[in-house]
């Protein structure tokens, strides 16, 4: 059950027949309140459960249709007011009709040729004559079947609409795609890998098909429309199980459709059944996914709420290991800089504000810098760059002039293969400090700001086995910034609370999975409770640790990412006021979005493709849109990405 903002209760399951195989709902009964029918493929019936209209269902009533019930659609196909059953059967080549009385139960079937092992049925009135019409999808003689009705159910000849050979259709859909207000057909031509579009002339005739390519060995095999993009226009999802992503095929209400392979959902496993609807009550349609061998369902949100635009991408130095966004030339446009590993310098590449960039201009820092990040270090109101460099054991300060150039680099000396670097005012004396995780030596470097841009000596802490990444933070809601780190050598976090003078208690340390990376910190649950989050490179997931609020957490949950998950930053992508994660997948070349709930419990991920070994990742809104986009340092192919939000 929804709670009408795109999440919903724990399932509730009810016995039906063996091997169920499509599924719809309507008010059979006339009740006003929803019911389910099931096509059972292996017990040839469909199951009936009338609604009591609080969320649960009576127990099935079943009725005996053809062999291999593959499909299932409801309407009322004779005019009386009362919901029908239409089944396509795979096997015996024909549609059942079970008309119904109007209390919940129906008529024994009526049976109606078709083409070959039907697969897909709709209802819809094709010839604009008030009496619906059913279509059918036939897998294996690779054409459509038009069934028009002529009298109160009374079915005439069927009307064959070939699709083309080898096409093998698996799922047929109609609506008004092009606001003539007569019914279109879409197809799933799943062995030629597109969509046909067969637009209505309002008279069961229709034209020729239109072919929507949807790639090579895609595969397609659901289809859902729906208004995906906020322009009020019908546009087609499509599930494509070959290559295990989703196409959107956005509509001009003309008949004409862009192709936007590049809003990719991707999936761990071939996509099997997809349908649409406004889940979260936003006036946009979202998409429910269920999968061929696994036990969920996925709903992915529209356009405008957590999806995002093809990537950008622009050069920087060699091996670009981090990334960060920030306005340094006070245009009110952000901007980019990244840290290059193999060049041992830094490039900003400055903003235009709609989400493209001038090219590089590189700084040099020490050897092997490993981690940027951007603040006002000398409060002149201009932002500076901090860098962390692994091979000198120092970090570089380049000061901003605020027209985006920097002043050259002066270096202090952190710990061992310095690897990560944070920023914020731990002793609360308004001057920015620095505190560096250090790899070789197992601690962290902590560098008080005297408000100029230079800095005291360390002073270090013990943190566990192999430091990767450091954050700060109010943990435990005492006005002091704490320092959270991952420790990638001993599978947890350490967490130091501060005293507010630039001092931290010894660490208390909590488990993570294998391998944290990189550590992000924020309030996941809207408990005005700091909590943490780290990407696990060997375990290919993110750890959530939720906090008290007094600077100790629960135990971890864990969600998937990609394959060796790197780095993690959180924000609020799809505007509903709830955090979400992003992270940055090394070796699938892609980043995971995982959209946040209320509790501090998270969607399943949506991955969308960046360049070569993604390292780092940051957001910003960086074509001033109000939304956040994503930003990538890709480590093989010396080139950062921009994933907009669209």
């Amino acid at each position: 059950l929804g709670y009408g903002n795109g999440s919903f209760e724990n399932q509730k399951r009810y016995s039906i027949g063996f091997y169920p195989q499509s599924v719809t709902v309507g008010d059979v009964n006339n009740d006003t309140r929803l019911d389910i029918v099931v096509a059972n493929f292996g017990s040839n019936d469909v199951s009936v459960l009338l609604g009591y209209g609080n969320g649960s269902f009576e127990n099935q009533t079943k009725y005996s249709v053809a062999s291999n019930p593959q499909s299932v659609a409801i309407g009322d196909v004779n005019n009386d007011t009362r919901l029908d059953i239409v089944v396509a059967n795979y096997y015996n080549n024909d549609v059942s009709v079970l008309l119904g009385y109007g209390n919940g139960s129906f008529e024994n079937q009526k049976r109606y040729s078709v083409g070959s092992n039907p697969q897909s049925v709709a209802i819809g009135d094709v010839n604009n004559d008030t009496r619906l019409d059913i279509i059918v999808a036939n897998w294996g003689s690779n054409d459509v079947s038009v069934l028009l009705q002529y009298n109160r159910g009374r079915i005439t000849y069927e009307i064959s609409l070939a699709s083309g050979g080898g096409s093998s259709l698996r799922c047929v859909v109609i609506g008004d795609l092009n606001n003539d207000t007569n019914l279109d057909i879409i197809l799933a031509n799943y062995g030629t890998n597109n969509l046909g579009v067969l637009f209505g002339y309002g008279n069961a005739s229709f034209e020729n098909q239109m072919m929507l390519n949807t790639g090579m060995n895609s595969h397609p095999i659901s289809i859902a429309v729906g208004e995906f993009n906020g322009d009020r226009e019908m546009d087609i999802a499509v599930a494509n199980h070959g290559t295990k992503h989703v196409d959107m095929m956005l509509g001009n209400g003309k008949g004409i459709f862009t192709i936007h392979t590049s809003y990719e959902i991707g999936f761990d496993s071939p996509p099997l059944v997809m349908a649409s609807g406004d889940f979260n009550n936003d006036a946009r349609s979202e998409i429910a996914i269920a999968y061929d061998g696994r036990d969920h369902v996925d709903i992915f949100v529209a356009y405008n709420h957590g999806s995002f635009e093809t990537q950008t991408r622009y050069s920087v130095g060699s091996d670009p290991q981090s990334v960060a966004i920030g306005d340094v030339n006070n245009d009110t446009r952000l901007d980019i800089v990244v840290a290059n590993r193999g060049s041992n310098d830094v490039s900003v590449l400055l903003g235009y504000g709609n989400d493209s960039f001038e090219t590089q201009t590189t700084y040099l820092v020490g050897a092997y810098p490993q981690s940027v990040s951007i603040s006002d270090v000398n409060n002149d109101t201009r932002l500076d760059i901090v860098v962390v460099n692994s091979w000198t054991d120092d970090v570089s300060v380049l000061l901003g002039y605020g027209n985006g150039s920097f002043e050259n680099q002066k270096r202090y000396s952190v710990g061992s293969s310095p690897l990560s670097v944070a920023i914020g005012d731990v002793n609360n004396d308004t001057r920015l400090d620095i505190v560096v995780a250090n790899v070789g030596s197992n601690d962290v470097s902590v560098l008080l700001g005297y408000g100029n841009g230079s800095f005291e000596n360390q002073i270090r802490y013990s943190v566990g086995s192999s430091p990767t990444s450091v954050t700060v933070g109010d943990v435990n809601n005492d006005n002091r910034l704490d320092i959270v780190v991952a420790n990638s050598g001993s599978n947890d976090v350490s967490v130091l609370l501060g005293y507010g003078n630039g001092s931290f208690e010894n660490q208390t340390r909590y488990s993570a999975g294998s391998s944290p990376r990189s550590a992000a910190i924020g309030d996941f649950n809207n408990d005005t409770r700091l909590d943490v989050v780290v990407a696990n490179l060997g375990s290919n997931d993110v750890s959530v640790l939720l906090g008290y609020g007094n600077g100790s957490f629960e135990n971890q949950t864990k969600y998937s990412a990609g394959s060796n998950p790197i780095s993690v930053t959180v924000g609020d992508f799809n505007n509903d006021t709830r955090l979400d994660i992003v992270v940055a997948n090394l070796d699938s070349n892609d980043v995971s979005v995982l959209l946040g709930y209320e509790n501090g419990s998270f969607e399943n991920q949506t991955r969308y493709s960046v360049g070569s070994n993604p390292q780092s990742v940051a957001i910003g809104d960086v074509n001033n849109d109000t939304r956040l986009d994503i930003v990538v340092a890709n480590v093989y192919s010396n080139d950062r990405s921009t994933v907009a939000s669209c």
